[in-house]
């Protein structure tokens, strides 16, 4: 099976998936609490991943799949799919526009396959290892994403959010966002991790950083920076991420890398 008909397939899951949590944004939903009072779940999340599951399983069944709602599959494969339903649930609880369904596939912890959609843009972000990175709009133009070449704060715009204990963390993102906003052009915290990835390779964002993130977060977000010409490691510079990582991650421009990371 080719790694071309590996992203079709994601990309088509992805856009039923985000047809899902669309309606779902604009019904009744059913709201529960995880690890805290900022930690949601909805019955779309479960609903959106069961269905990617299912299509997951489907198309590959000798694949292993961890999601955000149902943990990881049990068993060995190479090829494991990182799947977060909806990314921003906090944003789609409170009518806020601004989430996606991520789906990645990693090939023995490398990245192979990712897939970003924002239903309400009606946005699709794609790419696989060594091909690319692009961009879908909802009048079906395509663009190949690139990152910027920014390489000062002061001219960057520049993504971020805060871990869910941050109330009880000392790593709360704090003491970093107030370094950094004082000497950038400006700061966004939107709420969705794979978003901000996806927006960092298409140059809308400079860089991007957050702690304590997962895999299902930032999987496919990652091989877009990649292939996008950008540059994503964890807080110290190292690289690669595995699936037991908890990822501090960043993500730039490569001008704009080590200048990131001195201040953080």
């Amino acid at each position: 099976m080719t790694q071309a008909h590996i992203l079709e397939t994601a990309k088509t899951i992805a856009l039923e998936a985000g047809e899902l949590i669309k309606h779902g944004f604009e019904s009744d939903k059913s709201i529960d609490l995880k690890s805290s009072t900022i930690d949601l779940v909805t019955n779309y999340d479960r609903a959106a991943e069961a269905l990617i599951r299912q299509r997951l399983n489907s198309a590959f069944p000798d694949h292993l799949i961890v999601g955000e709602e149902e943990g990881a599959d049990e068993g060995e494969s190479p090829h494991v799919w990182y799947v977060d339903p909806i990314d921003g649930t906090t944003n789609f609880t409170h009518g806020v526009p601004f989430f996606c369904v991520s789906i990645a596939m990693y090939t023995n912890n490398k990245p192979a396959v990712g897939v970003i959609y924002d239903p309400i843009q009606q946005e699709l972000f794609y790419g696989s290892a060594g091909d690319g990175a692009f961009v879908q709009s909802s009048s079906g133009t395509i663009k190949q994403l690139q990152t910027t070449n920014t390489a000062t704060l002061n001219q960057a715009l520049l993504g971020t959010g805060f871990p869910y204990d941050r109330a009880t963390s000392d790593l709360d993102n704090l003491e970093q966002i107030s370094r950094i906003v004082k000497q950038c052009r400006g700061l966004r915290r939107l709420g969705s991790a794979a978003l901000d990835l996806a927006y960092v390779a298409a140059g809308r964002l400079d860089g991007y950083w957050e702690f304590k993130l997962n895999m299902y977060d930032v999987g496919a977000g990652i091989l877009l920076v990649q292939e996008a010409g950008g540059v994503v490691c964890n807080i110290d510079g190292g690289t690669p991420f595995t699936p037991a990582d908890v990822v501090h991650l960043v993500a730039s421009g490569p001008e704009l890398k080590d200048v990131l990371l001195n201040q953080l």
